[in-house]
């Protein structure tokens, strides 16, 4: 197997340790910070080549890029952390002062895929998609925390990515070398935490009592590699809006954009029509009118209703779409449809759910050529002039895939039985409106998981696993449609006194909705959803999970 694993693990302390516990502590000097080189071992796999003092309350926007000050003093920490044959992963270690330091080590992998998105380039803030640059704004949200924290590259560097809007092509040279294609999920954050977490140990004087990792996105796919393939390393996990079945992922992006050329396309007015009606039919599942879909497993929305009846004019006389022509219907039920092989029937990837049509145009538009057909061209077929409208999705050009990509950029398995085993915690994230990720995959994952986990005889898997579905909730975030649905999700918050504690999360709290304002939401442990049982409907505690 081409897959590695870190050579020694800090021990980690059985001892709840509070912020406080570490107030008495002497605060690390400046100059202890712009020495830290020296306390880096000889013949490390990590070398330092710049350390600084960041002042409490600097502006990190010119510095970093990420939006924000620090609340406390930090030593950033800049160096390169070597791997396979003469490759690196540019890293950044962030150590708050030592009176502010929580006492716990966070990693943090890949933000969302098309955060910082704009029209004539696709870009990212931090470390998403493709990735080649630190997520710094989870860096930062994490050092205001309290943690040490750790981020990294992904093992190449985003000037080397290729590619372009709408110039599919062109070589990705991490595609085209096996060792830099499984570092970029599978390796990455397993190789760069020994060496940074050791560095932050020998800083304050003490390792670390617990150890965390939160990504999502492709950093969600990293979360679930640390648990695969790194079952020791960590003690909690994160990972929201998983892309860990990339091979397949990339296909439905595919599928979805031969399906919506030219007359079978889908105008976002034509959308955001079918995601109004959709909600009109289904909201009140819930027992609450609140222009949101709970649960789109219980909603069925008859697309037919929305056909152009014979003579009936497309527009309507404001000169929005009023129906919808029936090459935008068959578009549709491919959506929800997803992927299946043409010569089997088989699933390649499940399709989009019932509330989530008006962020489908991504996946109309951009997906495909930038993400599937680079992976197709540079590292499938190794053929930068693939014809990706070739691609005949039945079981051969499948398999091939499952061949030449699959080992090296997915994380599927469903034995986590390793992870269970050393007391690992594991959330995951989903929004059902995710423009990205179908929204049934994790569930779909999760299922297998516990599966195997009861065969095995080794309990089951809530013992370890959490999933919390968000509804009207995008891709590590807020969904377009749903701007008034609170899209900061507390994880940590529940993931913490999880491992520490031993207290399972049943509820999480999400706030901080786009429009602004107070307004928060109950998440809940799936299979549960939130019922409304009298209050605010905008507070979390108006609910409870059934």
């Amino acid at each position: 197997m081409l897959f590695r694993n870190p050579s020694a693990v800090l021990p980690y302390l059985a001892a709840f340790v509070l912020p406080s516990s570490v107030v008495a502590a002497p605060a690390a000097s400046s100059s202890a910070c712009a020495n830290i080189a020296e306390k880096v071992p000889l013949g490390s796999v990590l070398s330092v080549s710049n350390a600084t003092t960041v002042p409490v309350e600097t502006n990190l926007t010119a510095i970093t890029g990420a939006a924000g000050s620090n609340n406390y003093t930090l030593c950033r920490v800049q160096g390169q952390v070597v791997y396979g044959h003469n490759h690196s992963i540019g890293v950044e270690l962030w150590l708050p002062a030592q009176q502010h330091w929580n006492g716990r080590f966070m990693a943090v992998g890949k933000c969302s895929l098309l955060l910082g998105w704009v029209p004539s380039r696709l870009t990212s803030v931090g470390n998403g998609g493709f990735a080649g640059s630190i997520d710094y704004v989870n860096m930062l949200t994490q050092a205001n925390s309290g943690f040490a924290v750790a981020g990294g590259d992904g093992g190449h560097l985003v000037a080397n990515n290729g590619g372009s809007d709408t110039h599919p092509g062109e070589a990705i040279p991490f595609f085209q070398n096996l060792e830099e294609t499984i570092e970029w999920i599978q390796a990455s954050v397993g190789t760069l935490t020994p060496p940074t977490r050791d560095l932050a140990a020998a800083y304050y004087g003490k390792a670390a009592s617990y150890s965390y990792y939160d990504g999502c996105s492709t950093g969600g796919a990293q979360g679930h590699a640390l648990a695969q393939f790194y079952p020791d390393l960590f003690d909690g996990i994160y990972a929201g809006s998983p892309g860990n079945w990339y091979s397949h992922l990339i296909l439905s992006f595919l599928w979805n954009y031969v399906h919506s050329q030219n007359a079978s396309a889908i105008s976002q007015d034509a959308l955001n029509l079918i995601t109004n009606k959709t909600i009109d039919k289904c909201d009140q599942i819930d027992g609450l009118k609140d222009g949101l879909i709970e649960d789109p497993l219980k909603c069925n929305f008859d697309i037919s209703t929305l056909l152009c009846r014979y003579g009936q004019a497309v527009n309507g006389t404001d000169g929005k779409p009023q129906c919808l022509t029936q090459a935008q219907v068959a578009t549709y039920q491919a959506f929800k449809a997803g992927p299946k092989e043409t010569d089997t029937g088989i699933q390649i990837y499940p399709g989009f759910s019932d509330g989530s049509e008006s962020s489908w145009t991504f996946q109309e538009t951009i997906l495909a050529p930038f993400y599937a057909v680079p992976i197709l061209q540079n590292l499938v077929f190794q053929d930068l002039n693939y014809d990706y409208f070739g691609f005949e999705f039945d079981s051969e050009d499948v398999r091939t895939v499952n061949i030449t990509a699959s080992p090296y950029i997915d994380e599927i398995s469903p034995d986590l039985l390793g992870f269970k085993r050393n007391g690992g915690k594991l959330i995951v994230t989903q929004g059902w409106s995710d423009p990205f990720n179908a929204a049934t995959w994790p569930i779909q994952h999760l299922g297998a998981i516990d599966a195997h986990t009861r065969v095995k005889h080794a309990g089951q898997a809530s013992d370890f696993y959490r999933l919390f579905m968000v509804p009207g909730g995008g891709h590590c975030g807020a969904a377009a449609a749903y701007p008034n649905i609170p899209a900061n999700y507390h994880v940590v918050d529940v993931l913490m006194p999880w491992v520490e504690k031993g207290i399972a999360p049943v509820q999480m709290e999400s706030s901080n909705p786009p429009v602004g304002g107070s307004g928060t939401r109950k998440l809940c442990a799936y299979p549960r959803t939130a019922k409304y049982v009298g209050g605010k409907v905008d507070n979390w505690k108006s609910y409870v999970c059934q």
